[in-house]
């Protein structure tokens, strides 16, 4: 039988890929939601749709997502030698990238259809990430699964964000907010 790696060799450099991946994964998350965070008067300002879930489900979710997204990652990269990983994981990549701006476009830039924008660029690469990973492993498509629906929750909360908020979109870089209610 010819064989290039043993069961533990191919363990072992799952292993070595997670334990860079997942920790990276998680940390350029948390310093994208530094470069954009909800605790601004713009986004306090904001009115909220009734999807919109308590503020400490964010981290708990995106740490989780975070987390499997890196493991994906670990997986694909331990696959040497399988077709298509290495477009799979440059996909990924660029697909990352995108993930990373939403925080800035929607909280920095306080650009609501900016946001909504990226989050259309970020579903349609990560449709393509799930489909490259799956080729190369079925778990890798399938461990980006969850990811894809909380982007896609994510979207529908960005745009009602964007029909209860029309003025506010692209608001004041220094966070004032002027709002004024006629009547009751």
């Amino acid at each position: 039988m010819n064989m290039l790696a043993s069961r533990g060799q191919l363990r072992a450099s799952f292993i070595r890929w997670a334990l860079f991946t997942v920790p990276l994964c998680v940390l350029l998350g948390f310093l994208a939601g530094r470069l954009g965070s909800p605790d601004t008067a713009w986004f306090a300002a904001l009115e909220k749709p009734g999807i919109f879930p308590e503020p400490k489900w964010f981290g708990i979710v995106w740490t989780i997502l975070y987390i499997m997204i890196g493991l994906a990652v670990a997986v694909v990269a331990s696959a040497w030698g399988a077709r298509g990983r290495s477009t799979a994981l440059w996909v990924f990549a660029i697909h990352f990238l995108l993930n990373l701006s939403w925080s800035y476009v929607f909280f920095g830039a306080q650009q609501i259809t900016g946001g909504l924008i990226v989050l259309a660029l970020i579903v349609l690469t990560l449709l393509a990430v799930i489909a490259l990973f799956w080729r190369v492993r079925k778990l890798a498509g399938a461990l980006l699964l969850p990811y894809l629906a909380w982007v896609l929750f994510a979207s529908v909360l960005n745009y009602q964000f964007l029909q209860l908020n029309p003025d506010a979109d692209g608001g004041d870089a220094n966070g004032a907010v002027e709002r004024v209610r006629i009547g009751n």
